[in-house]
């Protein structure tokens, strides 16, 4: 049976600030124009939260069954290691997803009803990552996904339920957000080129290959210091997630280095850390508006 501390390491805590800083600049934007909502935010982030623990449980079973995950540098793996049995692992992703339903139901209800067709897309796409049939995540279309629900799905949609109507500032900040959710994944599917071209999964890191895979996750850790830049004309502050460039500096150096194997796991923390203070800062000038 696996421990509490197996259950923990198999919900990946290195990927959640890819659900926390969406709705967190979310919120910035609703705070811009004294529209933040405490309760709504919450509704939201337990959403968040809730989908990519699922996703992270609905990926480790998924990849057990088919046994792509039998050889891994990274985080354990509950099934493929055999520390739980099947049941109990998809079992965790259904509660997580469940959770996830409640929560957007309650919002749906208070907000608008064409939500819950949102929430139903952003639930088949946790599912139908590695599950299914054809799972697109097999088929290079992880990171159009993240980009999407982690970026301007989640960003928007918490600005949205606050705010009750799409502004134009979300969806432009929704994009550093996505990329650097993006980043995490580019470098996690990096450092599993080997083992993925094994077992036929064709990630989009395995389509382009080492070289270019590590230039995409440079791009998409340089990118969103551009776009806070660019919203300086309208919300000055932004230009205080500048500060979290220091940050950026050691994962990328590694990438361009070509650090490979459990190097690349240290990169991924320090990913995620530099999307947290990105985020945060990014939230600040979003919420100080002249």
């Amino acid at each position: 049976m696996a421990a509490l501390r197996h259950w923990v390491a198999g919900a990946r805590p290195r990927t959640l600030p890819a659900a926390v800083v969406p709705v967190v600049v979310g919120s910035g934007v609703a705070a811009g124009y004294d529209r933040f909502s405490a309760w709504r935010a919450a509704l939201a982030l337990i959403v968040a939260l809730a989908l990519q623990v699922g996703v992270n449980y609905a990926n480790d079973y998924s990849d057990g069954v088919r046994g792509t995950d039998e050889v891994r540098v990274g985080p354990v793996r509950l099934v493929a290691s055999g520390l739980a049995r099947t049941r109990q692992v998809l079992a965790a992703a259904i509660a997580c997803f469940a959770v996830a339903g409640v929560a957007g139901l309650v919002l749906a209800a208070v907000t608008s009803w064409w939500l819950l067709l949102v929430g139903a897309a952003a639930l088949a796409a946790a599912w139908f990552y590695t599950g299914g049939s054809r799972p697109y995540g097999y088929r290079g279309l992880g990171e159009v996904s993240v980009f999407v629900f982690f970026g301007l799905v989640a960003v928007a949609g918490t600005a949205y339920v606050q705010i009750r109507t799409l502004d134009w500032l979300a969806v432009v900040a929704a994009a550093p957000v996505g990329l650097l959710a993006c980043a995490l994944l580019v470098i996690n599917n990096l450092r599993d080129i080997p083992t993925d071209r094994q077992t036929g999964k064709r990630t989009l890191a395995v389509v382009l290959g080492d070289q270019r895979t590590r230039a995409l996750y440079i791009g998409c850790i340089l990118i969103p210091f551009c776009v806070a830049a660019a919203l300086a004309p309208v919300a000055p502050l932004c230009l205080v997630a500048l500060a979290a460039v220091p940050m950026a500096i050691t994962p990328v150096r590694q990438v361009r280095r070509g650090v490979t194997g459990r190097g690349l796991i240290l990169a991924l923390g320090q990913t995620g850390r530099l999307q947290l203070a990105f985020g945060a800062l990014l939230t600040l000038g979003l919420a100080i508006r002249p």
